[in-house]
């Protein structure tokens, strides 16, 4: 897909679990290919690697990927490898990795992009991290 006069490049990974992505932001080496891998390994569907073109439609923020880069994702040490791109997916979860958490129950955080405000969630160190960001994208977070 072509840029647009809409669209707005980000440097981020993008992944998608059905219809409902999450933007992985942070500087070059944080681990966002990584982290995209690994919930691809969890049954995320890759959107887009390194570019994510972002798109306001009405409430919705929408990511795709550049035509150069679609259906493709760098694991550093190994090299670019080939996936099924998913074309398109509905941000509903932003991820920061150039922030962490150490907080057990850390506060809701947002963040607003192109007008619309996301969940954010900072870095967490430890095996639950990415099985947790599945379980927000799969049924959300609780109220209690």
């Amino acid at each position: 897909m072509a840029l647009s006069d809409a669209d707005q490049p980000v440097h981020a990974s993008c992944v998608a679990w059905q219809s409902q992505g999450v933007l992985i932001t942070g500087a070059s080496g944080a681990g966002k290919s990584a982290l995209a891998l690994i919930l691809m390994g969890f049954g995320c569907d890759l959107v887009a690697d390194d570019r994510v073109c972002l798109r306001r439609a009405g409430d919705r923020l929408l990511a795709t990927a550049p035509d150069t880069t679609q259906g493709l994702i760098e694991a550093r040490g190994i090299g670019i490898l080939q996936a099924q791109p998913r074309q398109q997916a509905e941000i509903v979860l932003m991820v920061d990795l150039d922030q962490t958490s150490a907080e057990r129950l850390p506060p809701r955080r947002k963040v607003t992009v192109l007008g619309l405000e996301r969940p954010l969630i900072y870095g967490v160190t430890g095996p639950h991290f990415a099985p947790a960001i599945i379980q927000i994208l799969k049924a959300g977070w609780s109220d209690r």
